[in-house]
């Protein structure tokens, strides 16, 4: 059995030449194009990267994930972004497998507002409630457009696509028009205003317990201890996520430091841990 999220015209030539008499199976997708709400931005090469923080202002977006087509653009993109105070992490093919885990738990667990990936390490992400979608460049595969907007919008809620064109681009966003059967919503730059006080900030933070599946621990131990002697409630804990080694537990932002502390001090499953603050991907 072969399984591809996408399966492009060259790829299904290719096949043919070593399948015998394959059984081709479609799964309908989870989500429909017509509550996905595209709009299209021509921009020159210079400015792309400022333009997503624009968009980022403008929009404001929970949760958003930023496409790149090469790994050096995902971290330039980053450092712009932080540096301007929006929540980015990087996703790209390079990392250690340490550094992806801590940044897909961030990103899942609301802890970090805005993904910036490459195609092929987002490849078999599904992650809930993305707000939009931003092509930061176009891809040449209509069908992998399709695949990357089709993240924002599942199920019954709507979805946002923003994509940013330049000159040279504008061949392959004619191929999108015609897999799509619709002409591209195009818009100025010009339109897009910070709609509020700076950028958003996540609503959870992030926090590491040294120690996971191997010491036995499990999501309940974590929570029983956070809303039990260490007195939170569980309407402040998010998502618990254990690892082999690693447990990180998403909490409300404002007591972050508190949790930190409170673990410190306190014991899971009747030992005392250690704990640290998460931010970005270390």
């Amino acid at each position: 059995l072969l399984f591809s999220a996408t399966y492009p015209e060259g790829i299904a030539k290719l096949s043919q030449q070593f399948m015998k008499e394959p059984q081709r199976i479609t799964v309908q997708a989870q989500h429909s194009a017509g509550k996905i709400e595209q709009r299209w931005y021509e921009v020159k090469s210079s400015e792309r990267l400022h333009a997503v923080s624009l968009l980022l202002a403008h929009f404001r977006p929970e949760s958003s994930i930023a496409f790149c087509n090469t790994k050096q653009q995902c971290r330039d993109l980053v450092a712009v972004l932080q540096a301007q105070g929006f929540s980015a992490l990087a996703l790209y093919g390079e990392l250690e497998q340490r550094e992806r885990d801590q940044v897909l738990v961030q990103f899942a667990n609301r802890s970090c507002s805005v993904l910036v990936a490459t195609d092929v390490a987002a490849r078999g992400l599904d992650i809930a409630d993305l707000a939009a979608v931003i092509n930061v460049d176009v891809t040449p595969d209509s069908e992998v457009h399709i695949h990357r907007i089709g993240r924002t919008g599942r199920g019954d809620a709507e979805g946002l696509a923003l994509n940013l064109v330049s000159m040279d681009e504008m061949g392959s966003v004619g191929k999108i028009e015609v897999l799509q059967g619709r002409a591209s919503q195009w818009s100025p730059l010009s339109d897009l205003t910070p709609t509020g006080s700076g950028p958003l900030v996540p609503p959870m933070a992030t926090i590491q317990i040294i120690g996971g599946r191997k010491e036995k621990i499990r999501a309940g131990d974590v929570l029983g201890a956070l809303t039990g002697d260490m007195g939170f409630s569980r309407e402040q804990v998010g998502k618990i996520n254990v690892n082999e080694f690693s447990t990180y537990v998403a909490v409300q932002r404002g007591i972050a430091a508190q949790v930190v502390s409170r673990l410190n001090a306190g014991r899971v499953k009747g030992k005392s841990v250690k704990a640290r603050l998460v931010e970005g991907a270390e």
